[in-house]
């Protein structure tokens, strides 16, 4: 990802809220049945005929028909002549798909020490990106530097028309207002839509992060992926998390997605709210960093270049014993902590995203080995997130998406009022 040189605010700049912002729209993380939805989703794949579409859908020809007019006069749909079937009798079929050239999406992940911003198109794959260290700063100043470098990349994206802003974040999240308490960055009511909203002048959706990382596994993948059931998302990395979806949706809880921050591993780390031995504490990535540091696994270093997780995982690579076993350490909590959350909600799979497991790729058969150790259920649909390292871009590219999956008609008139 490339990281180009933004200009920032000052710390005390801060958008005209109040009077500028639009109001935040809930994302809408689920399989919609509306037709228009359906359709669309349909199309994201490619050029696909009406035909074919009310196949997939288990619409009619004529409804199929009818959505998809509408969808190409708003603009979110394109004719592909160039595909028309050859040697065809009769009135020619002409396929059609999603526009993927015109308009697209900001997302925004928000993480404990970096940011990603990216842009998406509607099917959502994901144009290009950058990353930029979360400021730390006050909550309006923070978030008011990340919208204007938000702002900053789309603008160099001339040639496409933005329609959404997506932010994802953790902490406990209020949907309806985009306001979010975030403990880790000691924000409290931090009005994340209001900001976003009157800097990008874009409708804006804010969810908890690890929902959206279901929510992407739910839909962004293509049709033959989806299975019925219920599944569970376990996220860590320097922050952890859950979230549970239910057939063709994620479970959003009114007062916000659950916490396994501070369940107990039985080590001996110290968690800054007192206790000992907490999961974020024991195997968030920082925390795991400076016991490697202290140890002297990984040398101390100063500004710039300051010792990084990745010098952890170039040790072990590297030979290093020490190194191995605090990540074959790792690796076991993070096994016995998802068969543990595994048993409490017996779910049909469970899918482990984030870098702590990705990250060192030798540690994942040491975490599935201690999952099936320590689950007391049958053996499960374990497996690893699709989209691996980039999982945080995801969840942000489905909050920006997301309204338009549920109500494609309805999001785009809202979008270019």
């Amino acid at each position: 990802m490339t990281s180009p040189t933004l200009e920032r605010p000052s710390s005390t700049s801060t958008p005209n809220t109040r009077i500028a912002a639009r109001p935040a729209v809930p994302p809408e993380l689920r399989i919609a049945d509306n037709p228009a939805a359906a359709v669309l989703r349909s199309a994201t794949r490619g050029p696909i005929f009406r035909d074919s579409a009310a196949h997939t859908t288990g619409l009619s020809i004529a409804t199929v028909n009818r959505q998809v007019s509408a969808l190409l006069s708003a603009g979110l749909l394109r004719e592909r002549a160039d595909r028309t079937a050859s040697g065809a009798v009769g009135r020619p079929r002409i396929p059609f798909e999603v526009d993927t050239d015109t308009f697209a999406t900001v997302g925004v992940h928000i993480g404990a020490t970096v940011t990603r911003i990216i842009a998406a198109d509607l099917s959502g794959r994901i144009l290009g990106g950058l990353e930029i260290a979360t400021p730390q700063a006050g909550q309006d100043a923070a978030l008011t530097i990340i919208a204007r470098s938000a702002k900053a990349f789309l603008d160099r994206l001339p040639r496409r028309r933005p329609l959404w802003t997506g932010v994802a974040l953790a902490g406990r999240v209020d949907a309806a207002a985009g306001v979010v308490d975030h403990p880790r960055l000691g924000w409290r009511a931090a009005p994340v839509a209001a900001i976003f909203g009157a800097v990008l002048d874009l409708p804006v959706s804010v969810s908890a992060h690890v929902e959206a990382m279901a929510a992407a596994e739910l839909l962004l993948g293509s049709a033959d992926e989806q299975r019925p059931g219920s599944s569970l998302y376990v996220y860590v990395r320097e922050t952890a998390g859950i979230a549970v979806t239910m057939h063709d949706r994620v479970h959003t809880p009114a007062s916000g997605p659950g916490s396994i921050a501070h369940l107990p591993t039985g080590s001996e780390v110290n968690c800054a709210c007192g206790r000992r031995g907490c999961l974020e504490a024991t195997v968030g990535e920082a925390a795991l960093l400076a016991r490697a540091v202290a140890a002297g696994i990984v040398p101390k270093r100063e500004a710039p270049r300051r010792p990084a997780i990745a010098d952890l995982y170039r040790a072990a690579a590297g030979g290093s014993g020490p190194a191995r076993e605090l990540l074959d350490e790792r690796a076991e909590i993070l096994g016995r902590t998802a068969a543990l959350v595994r048993d409490m909600f017996n779910p049909d799979r469970v899918v482990l995203g984030g870098q702590a497991f990705t990250g060192y790729r030798p540690g994942i058969d040491r975490v599935a080995q201690a999952f099936a150790k320590n689950t007391a259920l049958p053996s499960a649909d374990l497996r690893i997130s699709r989209f691996g390292g980039r999982v945080q871009e995801h969840a942000a590219a489905v909050t920006s998406l997301s309204v338009f999956y549920a109500d494609p008609l309805s999001a785009m008139r809202r979008a270019t009022r």
